[in-house]
């Protein structure tokens, strides 16, 4: 039997946690998705020092999540939450799934944000992005240059360079936000949990910024994006 082809994305997406991509770039992903685009997401961590659920639990959200998407691809590299590092040991597997999945787009979170993971993992997907291209760097997998690197928001709003119309496609983003019910659910797991900002008003929040970032355009909703480095367009 011959081996099947590897999948190739459309658009990858770094995240920390599971729930982090849904949270900054749902709805883009969602309308990426129904036009036809591969798009895969690629959590860092299994979220274990969460202070709400646990490993089972997240992962099983994480499915539903990756259902109501509708991704071609959601893998986890394992790294230890709290512990990620910009060092080769662990960028060095981002630069293989980069490779592996040869998407055209690659996302991550953007640098500016409350939790250190998120920071983090933004200095290391530009790490991957970059040593990626390198074909004397791991040379036993064939390099690939991705097109492109933008930085999705995630807990805060920040002025975007970019905007996209997620309108049509919000709920969907919603959905696939309610799986993750034992971040933003609080009293879901009968006691086992505490108050964290995400038990609170949080879904709310995310709603209220993408019709934020809708306002200039006049959309009901929007994400925002910032790119790393020049976007190039062919004409306006």
């Amino acid at each position: 039997m011959s081996e099947r082809a590897p999948v190739t994305l459309d658009l990858l997406v770094f995240a920390a946690h599971p729930d982090d991509a849904e949270i900054g770039m749902g709805g883009t992903i969602a309308k990426h998705v129904q036009e036809g685009s591969k798009v895969g997401i690629i959590d860092l961590t299994y979220a274990e020092m969460s202070s709400n659920g646990n490993v089972d639990t997240r992962q099983k959200e994480a499915a539903e999540a990756t259902a109501v998407l509708g991704l071609t691809v959601r893998d986890n590299l394992g790294l230890p939450d709290r512990k990620l590092s910009v060092g080769a040991q662990q960028t060095d597997l981002m630069v293989a799934a980069i490779r592996k999945y040869r998407p055209r787009i690659v996302f991550a979170p953007y640098h500016v944000d409350r939790h250190p993971d998120h920071i983090t993992c933004s200095r290391m997907a530009e790490e991957a992005v970059f040593n990626a291209k390198l074909r004397r760097y791991m040379p036993d997998l064939p390099a690939w240059t991705v097109e492109q690197l933008y930085f999705y928001f995630i807990n805060d709003a920040h002025p975007p360079q970019l905007l996209i119309d997620i309108s049509d496609v919000h709920e969907t983003k919603m959905n696939a936000l309610k799986a993750y019910r034992s971040q933003f659910m609080p009293g879901v797991n009968e006691g086992d949990w505490v108050e964290t900002p995400l038990t609170g008003a949080y879904l709310d929040n995310i709603e209220a910024r993408d019709r934020l970032l809708g306002q200039p355009k006049k959309w009901k909703y929007a994400e925002g994006f910032i790119a790393k480095g020049p976007v190039g367009l062919e004409r306006f």
